[in-house]
């Protein structure tokens, strides 16, 4: 009882940090994933097309959401039109001919706060055992570049299984967070946390004990225009590049 108060008083308090640390970095909308059209920019003019954000330009022109939108005057959430003019800084290289065109994925909405949260080293591989939350095809990697991807999207067939990549407490399932859907979150320990996005359907619920390899989830497109898995891992609250902690596809950890 002790021990299920103690989750129970810290889940809150996790849910806040965490969720809020999700609308400051990440940007990993599926939403035109593998349809949008691919914007252009010639010298400092980007044009929007479908689909396109502003944290989808800022990775495309080298610079950064903030100055985009002050270059632009465009306030929080960032809406965009199609035909858009937006300026951009210049920058070595953002003018020439290999980049005036290019297709990027997407990103979530970005919240106009900023992340108090200390980066810190990462931790090293095989220090924790994972794996993989479901089976498919990485579609777009993980970023640590400002507005990039802060996890990875794994591409697969609507209803597939997801499961826990480790064992833990469910701290939160809900689709409260704009452009991530139905989203699950476990805490692992003190140190880890990982997220689960864009689900058909979720199967736990908040306080549950999990089992590493636990079916938690179906896959869907909810928050997204295409069937996938959006997954993190944060360690001290900081994302991690999954695909360099998890064991090669289709194996188990040797850890």
């Amino acid at each position: 009882m002790r021990k299920e108060s103690t989750v129970r008083k810290w889940a809150p308090n996790a849910v806040i940090l965490v969720l809020s640390l999700l609308l400051v970095a990440c940007s990993s909308n599926k939403a035109g994933t593998t349809q949008a059209s691919s914007g252009s920019y010639s010298g400092s003019v980007y044009t929007v097309k479908r689909g396109d954000t502003l944290s989808r330009i800022s990775r495309m022109t080298g610079t950064s959401v903030g100055q985009l939108a002050r270059l632009n005057g465009i306030p929080a959430p960032y809406t965009l039109e199609i035909g858009q003019k937006i300026r951009v800084k210049s920058s070595s290289g953002s003018s020439s001919s290999s980049k005036k065109t290019a297709v990027a994925k997407t990103s979530k909405p970005r919240s106009s706060s900023t992340s108090s949260v200390a980066k810190v080293a990462a931790p090293p591989v095989g220090s924790k055992c994972w794996l993989w939350p479901t089976s498919g095809k990485v579609i777009a990697p993980f970023s640590d570049s400002d507005g990039g991807n802060k996890g990875i999207d794994i591409a697969g067939k609507r209803g597939q299984p997801v499961y826990a990549s480790a064992a833990g407490t469910v701290v939160y399932v809900g689709n409260q967070l704009r452009g991530y859907g139905n989203l699950v979150m476990i805490k692992h320990n003190e140190e880890y946390i990982t997220a689960y996005a864009h689900n058909e359907t979720t199967l736990v619920n908040t306080s549950q004990k999990v089992s590493a390899g636990q079916k938690i989830a179906t896959m869907g497109s909810s928050g997204s225009d295409s069937v996938n898995l959006h997954f993190q891992i944060r360690y001290r609250a900081n994302a991690i590049d999954p695909q360099r902690y998890l064991p090669p596809p289709g194996s188990k950890p040797s850890c």
